[in-house]
C-alpha cells in the first residue's frame, strides 16, 4: 500500500512558537506520522537565499527564507510555499485563508487542498479597512479554492454555509491537554496561591473585552488577585495604557509567558478563568481552560456558549462582568460545580485524541 502523504501550508512552522495553528500542526503531524503517513510542512525562515529540507521527529520541513519578518513576509512565504506545493504530489491541508488567493493555483493543478477557515478575520476590530478588505476576499478565495473546510465551531459552519454548500464544510473543533496536575511552586514568583486569583490570558486587544473585564474587577476590592497575562506596550499602544491605568492594585500584569508549564498552572491554580473573546470560532486558550478544569467567567456570544457550555457564567458588558464578580467570587460550592462542569464538557469535544482522530478520518477520505 503506496504511503499517503499529506503537506501543511499556512503556518510558520514546526515545532510550534507561535500559537494556536502551529501547537495544532505539530499535534497532527507527529500523530499521523505515527500512523506511517509522510508528513510535510512548510517553516518560514527569515533570510534569503534557497530552500532548504531537514526533519523533525520524523517530520519532513521545507525551510523557506524570506526576508523580514513582518505580515509582508508572511505574504511572500505563502506565496513561495504555494509554488513549491503546486511542483508536489499528495494531499494537502491550509491552515487559515489569509494569503488564500494563492491557492487557486494549486487548483488550478488538479491538487486537493482542505482549508481550516479558522475564525472570521474581517470582522475584527484591531484590522483597519484594506486588511479587512484583504480578508474578506481570501475567506471566498477560500470556500471557492478548497476542495472541502474544515469549521472549528457549529457557527463558523453556518457563516461559511452562506458562502457555500453545507456538505462542503465539516466542523472539527480545537484540542487541548488534560491538566489533572501542576507544581504550585511555579506560582511563588509571581506572589499568588493556589485558588487567591483568577486569570485572562490572551492578546490584549480591545475586542477579548480587557477593559470591561479589568475595570469590572477593580470596581472594589476584592482580597483576591487578578493575573492579566499579555504583552503589554503601554507607552506605544493607548488601549495598553488604558487597561493598566484602570486597573486596581489587586491587578497583576506578568507580561507574556511562552513556559508552558507555568501557564498550565497559572491557570489550573486560579478561582476564575476570565475570557473576554468576542469574536471567533473555537478559542484555543478556551479550550485549554476547560482542559485545565477552570471555572469559566465568558464574554456572552453564541461561540463562547458552545464551548464553555450552560454551566459557565457569563456576562454581556462590564457592569455585567462586576456583577457577576460580587455575586459568585466566594461562592465555593458554585466553583466548583464551574470546575466540574468544564472538564466533562471538555471530555465530551476538546480531547486531542478525539481532533486527531476527526482529522485522518477526514484526510483519508479526501486523499487522491
Amino acid at each position: 500500500m503506496n504511503m499517503k502523504k499529506l503537506f501543511i501550508l499556512g503556518i510558520r512552522g514546526v515545532p510550534a512558537q507561535h500559537g494556536g495553528f502551529e501547537t495544532f500542526a505539530e499535534k497532527l503531524a507527529l500523530y499521523l506520522k505515527d500512523r506511517q503517513w509522510q508528513v510535510t510542512v512548510y517553516c518560514q525562515e527569515e533570510g534569503s537565499g534557497d530552500n532548504w529540507s531537514s526533519t523533525w521527529k520524523g517530520v519532513q520541513r521545507i525551510h523557506i527564507p524570506v526576508k523580514g519578518s513582518g505580515a509582508a513576509s508572511t505574504v511572500a512565504f505563502d506565496w513561495k510555499a504555494t509554488q513549491h506545493a503546486c511542483k508536489q504530489d499528495g494531499l494537502f491541508l491550509t491552515l487559515g485563508y489569509n494569503t488564500a488567493i494563492f491557492n487557486f493555483l494549486q487548483r488550478l493543478a488538479g491538487q486537493v487542498n482542505i482549508f481550516n477557515m479558522d475564525g472570521i478575520e474581517w470582522r475584527r476590530d484591531k484590522w483597519g479597512i484594506i486588511a479587512k478588505s484583504w480578508f474578506w476576499l481570501n475567506e471566498r478565495a477560500g470556500c471557492w479554492a478548497g476542495n472541502h473546510l474544515i469549521a472549528d465551531h457549529p457557527r463558523i459552519k453556518d457563516h461559511l454555509a452562506t458562502r457555500v454548500r453545507p456538505a462542503k464544510i465539516t466542523t472539527i473543533p480545537y484540542g487541548a491537554e488534560r491538566i489533572t496536575e501542576a507544581n504550585p511552586a511555579l506560582l511563588e514568583p509571581y506572589k499568588i496561591t493556589p485558588g487567591n486569583y483568577s486569570i485572562i490570558i490572551a492578546r490584549p486587544e480591545p475586542e477579548n473585552s480587557f477593559l470591561e473585564m479589568v475595570r469590572a474587577f477593580s470596581m472594589r476590592k476584592r482580597d483576591h488577585q487578578l493575573v492579566v497575562l499579555g504583552n503589554f506596550s503601554p507607552e506605544i499602544n493607548p488601549f495598553h495604557k488604558k487597561v493598566i491605568d484602570a486597573a486596581s492594585d489587586e491587578v497583576i500584569f506578568p507580561g507574556a509567558i511562552y513556559d508552558a508549564s507555568i501557564v498550565q498552572a497559572l491557570r489550573f491554580y486560579s478561582r476564575f478563568y476570565l475570557h473576554g473573546h468576542r469574536v471567533g470560532g473555537t478559542n484555543p486558550s478556551l479550550v485549554e481552560a476547560l482542559g485545565a478544569g477552570c471555572a469559566v467567567i465568558a464574554h456572552d456570544n453564541h461561540f463562547n456558549r458552545w464551548v464553555a457550555g450552560p454551566q459557565a457564567a457569563y456576562f454581556s458588558d462590564e457592569a455585567a462582568c462586576a456583577a457577576l464578580l460580587d455575586q459568585i467570587l466566594e461562592d465555593e460550592s458554585g466553583i466548583k460545580i464551574m470546575k466540574s462542569a468544564s472538564r466533562e464538557r471538555f471530555d465530551e469535544q476538546f480531547t486531542w485524541d478525539q481532533v486527531m482522530l476527526d482529522y485522518e478520518r477526514l484526510l483519508s477520505a479526501w486523499h487522491p
